[in-house]
């Protein structure tokens, strides 16, 4: 195992894993929201909040799915050593990693089931920049409305239909994350 995979973790794991968490939920709480999210420094291409991410909720028993870019040997090492999570197939996936092409199409990911709804795969769509304009977002956790610019708003919509059932969505750019979970009424902009 490089040293690349040795190195990037939590500094202080217990303290910025509980900092890491309390923004993942907050903007999962208020979705279109963006939030700082650092702690972590993944290889390269992962961004450090998506990294951060994954540091923060996964385990040696959460399923991880990596793609594209972020499907590299560094990047498998770094999350092997730091959280012990095992690679598994998209559909066996709890989180996924990917840009929106690499994740798409989402329909192979799980979505739980009647019984266990929280047995979903949560995605986390790694963008170039989270612009908060676009498509208009409603819903739990929004005062009036929100608005995020999304790669589509199709396969969030059909989601959203799904409920209780379906996915939930993180989306990272840099040191920067925002939610979409499946309650969010997702329009046009």
């Amino acid at each position: 195992m490089d040293t690349i995979a040795l190195e990037g973790g939590f500094s202080d794991a217990p303290i910025t894993a509980a900092r890491a968490f309390r923004a993942a939920m907050d903007v999962m709480a208020r979705p279109g929201r963006v939030e700082v999210l650092e702690g972590a420094l993944p290889p390269p291409p992962v961004s450090i909040a998506a990294g951060t991410l994954l540091l923060t909720l996964c385990d040696p028993e959460t399923p991880v799915t990596l793609l594209g870019a972020a499907d590299a040997k560094d990047m498998r090492d770094w999350l092997t050593f730091h959280t012990g999570a095992p690679f598994v197939a998209p559909e066996n996936a709890m989180f996924a990693l990917g840009s929106w092409a690499d994740l798409t199409p989402i329909t192979r990911f799980g979505i739980g089931t009647p019984e266990y709804p929280d047995r979903s795969a949560t995605l986390i769509v790694e963008s170039e920049a989270l612009v908060p304009s676009g498509a208009r977002l409603t819903g739990p956790g929004i005062a009036d409305e929100a608005h995020l610019e999304l790669p589509e708003l199709a396969p969030f919509q059909q989601n959203r239909m799904l409920f209780p059932l379906g996915l939930d969505f993180f989306f990272t750019a840099g040191n920067q994350v925002a939610a979409l979970p499946r309650t969010t009424i997702v329009e046009a902009g």
